[in-house]
């Protein structure tokens, strides 16, 4: 009876002290792996999630992304969207500025929603999702990868773990650089998204710090040569450039963080799902994708890939396991003919803007003026960027 009790004392430690395997391992802790932890700790799996350490020389974050109607929804329902308008900041006008004065306007009266989107302070986000994380017993914060039945790379564009697995990333670089900085100005917003296309050039103006904000984050595409020169100009010279690039919509511009620049790209994985030794896995944001940042759709196509990755694992048949194949291939289906329309207009618009010489100048001004003055197609285009 002794021997007993002893065996099932030692079978009770090994259950307590050794961990338990993992259903899902995610390779990347930004905000796509954090929501996408977050929503399979909810459908009863063992979720473990890499923490990746933060590059010595990152600084300050400066960026913000504009967030649509389902990447609210979908925050919100691992409540981790920020509670403060000041940290997700709602659009209420988009204005377009294009060649020759011409101009397209959306309106969220108009189109009878409350916001057009949502320009959310990054910082501010991955705060509430690490708070989030930190009240989940089911996620496991992890220095390392750890064995587990399917493997979720969410490590962004420049992901090892994908090269590790040896898939093919079909990049066609643009001949462009995006620098992102935030701006205190004179005149407050108003809730206004602003953007120009101008001379091969697109800058963006987007709300910061609520509704009564004045300060906007900034995107401005340029060719790579303007984007070294920008990068070095003193805060004077640059708040000078943007001042005549902007049109001086909002007044006198002071600089209001440091200043980061990337090489901008179109690209895709050749396959989103696959299986190893080691067990199976998927990709999804940018470790999958990117797209440029013209629309601001870029973090709204991650967290689209972890609803719908979500999505097919819940709805799995009994008896098919996370990592089974023919599941796998549902999600990656799926993603992948969701890219396909935004991907190809992306990169049409990025290449029609641009073109340099008259006639271009012509039809882009022509086009933009065409869908202000078209009603219904301008009406399916919002609603299409709005819940993309």
């Amino acid at each position: 009876m002794k021997d007993t009790d002893s065996a099932s004392a030692r079978l009770g430690f090994y259950n307590v002290c050794m961990p338990q395997a993992l259903d899902i391992c995610i390779r990347g802790d930004g905000i796509v792996g954090r929501t996408l932890a977050l929503l399979l700790a909810r459908e009863r799996l063992r979720v473990g999630i890499v923490e990746q350490t933060a590059l010595p020389d990152a600084g300050a974050d400066v960026r913000a992304y504009a967030l649509n109607r389902a990447s609210r929804a979908l925050l919100e329902s691992v409540r981790a969207w920020p509670d403060d308008e000041r940290s997700a900041t709602p659009v209420q006008h988009m204005r377009v500025r294009g060649d020759r004065d011409s101009v397209l306007n959306f309106e969220a009266a108009r189109l009878g929603v409350d916001a057009l989107t949502w320009i959310v302070d990054v910082p501010a986000l991955e705060a509430r999702l690490a708070e989030a994380l930190r009240y989940q017993p089911r996620i496991e914060l992890l220095s390392a990868a750890a064995p587990a039945k399917l493997t979720v790379v969410c490590e962004g564009r420049a992901s090892s773990t994908r090269t590790e697995f040896g898939v093919d990333f079909d990049v066609t670089p643009y001949a462009q650089h995006a620098l992102a900085t935030r701006l205190q100005c004179e005149q407050p917003h108003g809730q206004v998204a602003r953007q120009w296309f101008a001379r091969g050039e697109i800058l963006a103006f987007l709300p910061l710090g609520g509704p009564q904000g004045n300060s906007v984050a900034v995107v401005w595409s340029v060719s790579p040569e303007r984007a070294a020169q920008l990068q070095h100009l003193d805060a004077t010279a640059l708040c000078d450039a943007l001042g005549h690039a902007s049109e001086h919509a909002l007044g006198r511009l002071s600089l209001a963080s440091g200043r980061r620049t990337w090489p901008l790209q179109k690209a895709q994985a050749r396959q989103w799902s696959g299986h190893r030794d080691t067990g199976a896995w998927v990709l999804a944001g940018d470790a999958a994708h990117n797209v440029h940042p013209l629309a601001g759709q870029g973090l709204n196509l991650g967290l689209a890939d972890v609803a719908e990755l979500t999505r097919v694992l819940h709805g799995r048949e009994y008896w098919r396991e996370v990592d089974d194949a023919k599941l796998l291939r549902r999600y990656e289906r799926s993603r992948k003919a969701g890219m396909l329309a935004l991907d190809l207009g992306m990169d049409g618009l990025q290449l029609l803007y641009a073109r340099e010489g008259e006639g271009w100048s012509a039809l882009r001004s022509w086009g933009l003026l065409g869908v202000e003055r078209s009603g219904g197609i301008k009406h399916w285009l919002a609603r299409q960027a709005m819940s993309f």
